[in-house]
């Protein structure tokens, strides 16, 4: 969504990165550029596909299970990857969930809630960062607006609908990583 998003904004290029096969598909279906992870350095990629310039801005969209290509949790990763790869000046967007405290996390001071990123390089680039939880009621009257104009159309992003009695099966299909489940849209009626 945060590729659709910047995309209906008007950002001339936009950059997703990730390493499951139907979700780069997805995203160069609506134009993003599909960056794999687990094909090389994803910063490397994006600078190589810049110029060196880097991008104006990015998101961070994944959180403190943010993980390398082998499966090891890295809760900083994406936050460092965002520090090399936006430009001076350039700001970065963190939705992606953090907690003040996550007992199953992989190093003591996540746990704890403290990520340990590279803030040095973020201040000596002038970058700025915005965090936080999206005002749910506000998105979804601006989100509800954009699909009647027809300027949005999210439902792209929707590769099952099930009944909510199906909801765990549906999950672990999900959390699987299985081919062809990108988001699942629960139907509490059906």
């Amino acid at each position: 969504m945060a590729a659709h998003s910047a995309m209906i904004r008007g950002a001339s290029q936009v950059f997703v990165v990730d390493k499951e096969k139907d979700r780069l598909d997805l995203a160069g279906k609506i134009g993003a550029t599909p960056v794999d992870f687990s094909a090389g350095d994803p910063v490397e990629q994006i600078l190589d596909a810049t110029g060196g310039r880097g991008t104006d801005c990015g998101v961070e969209a994944v959180g403190y299970q943010a993980h390398d290509p082998s499966g090891r949790e890295h809760p900083e990763l994406v936050l460092d990857n965002l520090v090399k790869v936006v430009r001076s000046t350039g700001g970065i967007g963190v939705v992606g969930v953090y907690l003040p405290q996550d007992p199953g996390a992989s190093t003591e001071e996540a746990k704890q809630g403290r990520i340990a990123f590279d803030y040095g390089t973020l201040f000596s680039k002038g970058q700025r960062m915005g965090t936080g939880q999206c005002p749910v009621m506000r998105y979804n009257r601006h989100l509800r607006d954009l699909i009647i104009t027809g300027r949005a159309q999210p439902s792209f992003l929707v590769s099952h609908e099930l009944p909510l009695t199906d909801a765990p099966d549906g999950y672990q299909h999900f959390d699987n990583r299985d081919d062809g489940w990108t988001k699942v849209l629960l139907q509490p009626a059906a």
